[in-house]
């Protein structure tokens, strides 16, 4: 076999094995760490020895993402202010087809699974999201079956009892109020961002200790409306600061520039036509892959 027979495979199934690796880091950027790791292993391998290729990288895969979580478990601990995934432009195209999927690269959903040990959220993502048979995941992980059964059954009482009831708004309903949301807030318009917000509204930012941002969740419309406009009017300084819109995580999102610099993405979580949460990413590292739009894929057989 040559070294195109390699890349062929891998690069056919890479928006399967960035999305197993993403949603078990977390970071856009630790998962490309993943994949080319996993790449040059793959590339010795003698591809006769290889029945099912697709099980075997997504398992090659697996265990780097698996290392590469626990390396980072105590650098996450020990992060300055809340830590929110790295977020990431999706091909709709690819994530609006599968609802499953497109929930479980949401920017709630992520959170959720950072409170996984990092065993239990390998196995949930393999388990739920993919559908990975238990035998294939204890490979993967080096566990045996009956503790990957347990521990699926653990993470998955886990993520029910922490996940929020969502009822995403449709593709239109969710841009017009995205628009509003706007508008309001860079305008300081407190009662227009009320009209906006759910009684129970959560504002979370990441700077990570490298940017100016809210070192604690900011909860309630009327403190979450007050915290915006504030935020908006000092702002007000820079007046080349513009936004885009576009979709991030599943959600709806705005990315914010001054002048050429992307400053922060600020996504929207929209229920029953109402914002439920804003996260906001701030933190220079984690912007650097934003402007790589990226397929995701389900496992399929």
């Amino acid at each position: 076999m040559t070294a195109d027979a390699h890349a062929e495979r891998f690069v056919r199934l890479r928006p399967l094995l960035f999305t197993i690796a993403y949603e078990i880091l977390g970071s856009a950027t630790e998962s490309d760490d993943v994949l080319q790791d996993s790449y040059l292993r793959w590339a010795g391998v003698d591809l006769a020895t290889v029945r099912d290729t697709r099980s075997y990288l997504a398992r090659l895969v697996t265990r780097q993402a698996l290392n590469a979580l626990r390396a980072s478990a105590r650098r996450r601990e020990e992060y300055v202010g809340p830590w929110l995934p790295e977020p990431v432009l999706i091909d709709e195209n690819d994530a609006s087809a599968d609802v499953v999927l497109a929930e479980s690269v949401s920017m709630a959903m992520l959170v959720v699974l950072e409170t996984l040990a990092p065993d239990e959220r390998v196995v949930f993502v393999l388990r739920e999201v993919f559908g990975f048979p238990h035998d294939d995941i204890a490979a993967a992980v080096g566990k045996p079956v009956a503790t990957v059964r347990q521990a699926a059954h653990r993470a998955r009482k886990h993520v029910q009892a922490r996940r929020r009831r969502h009822v995403p708004a449709d593709t239109a309903t969710a841009a017009r109020i995205t628009d509003q949301f706007m508008t309001a807030a860079t305008t300081g318009d407190v009662r227009g961002l009320l009209a906006l917000l759910a009684e129970d509204a959560t504002f979370t930012a990441d700077g990570g200790g490298k940017t100016l941002a809210a070192r604690r969740p900011v909860v309630g419309a009327q403190m979450v409306s007050a915290h915006l406009a504030g935020l908006f009017r000092k702002g007000r300084a820079l007046p080349d600061l513009r936004f885009a819109r576009a979709r991030c995580n599943n959600a709806p999102a705005l990315v914010a520039y001054r002048g050429d610099h992307l400053e922060g993405v600020f996504l929207i979580e929209i229920t029953h036509e109402r914002i439920t949460h804003i996260y906001v990413i701030r933190n220079p590292d984690k912007l650097l892959t934003l402007t790589v739009p990226r397929r995701i894929s389900r496992w399929s057989t």
